[in-house]
């Protein structure tokens, strides 16, 4: 399972092997006898050599997920977006950085948003028992 999501995290950012191994070395800097190489993550996605605790802490950090879901103890499948906009961490959009002006007006959008949605949800239900629903499905003929 590691060496399936290791090369699907790898692929979905367009990072080639070595772009990779180069990334990972800038980040976590060591002396140049244990960098990380693009055949060394190669090994690791075809499975021929399994990496260390710390190579898998590594890239855990680097691809900003748990160590659990890279390893396949679990699935990251749900994000709290106002979480994420208050940490410290930096958020990207298309690859351009998010400043933390920008950050905290994306916020007040989501939650004015999410707040008027509520509300009119709400409102529709009160509504809908004194007028007729319109059904706009074309199919039924």
């Amino acid at each position: 399972m590691f060496s399936e999501r290791l090369r699907a995290l790898r692929t979905g950012q367009h990072l080639t092997l070595e772009s990779l191994a180069t990334e990972l070395n800038a980040m976590f800097p060591t002396d140049k006898q244990h960098e990380n190489t693009p055949a060394q993550i190669g090994n690791w996605e075809r499975g021929v050599r399994t990496p260390s605790y710390l190579e898998v802490q590594k890239l855990a950090k680097f691809f900003d997920v748990t160590m659990d879901y890279i390893t396949g103890l679990s699935e990251n499948t749900a994000y709290d977006l106002g979480r994420l906009f208050i940490s410290d961490k930096d958020l990207t959009f298309n690859g351009q950085l998010i400043s933390s002006a920008d950050r905290y007006e994306v916020y007040q959008l989501i939650a004015g948003y999410l707040h008027g949605r509520d509300n009119r949800t709400t409102e529709s239900t009160h509504q809908q028992g004194n007028q007729e629903q319109l059904n706009l499905n074309i199919n039924d003929k």
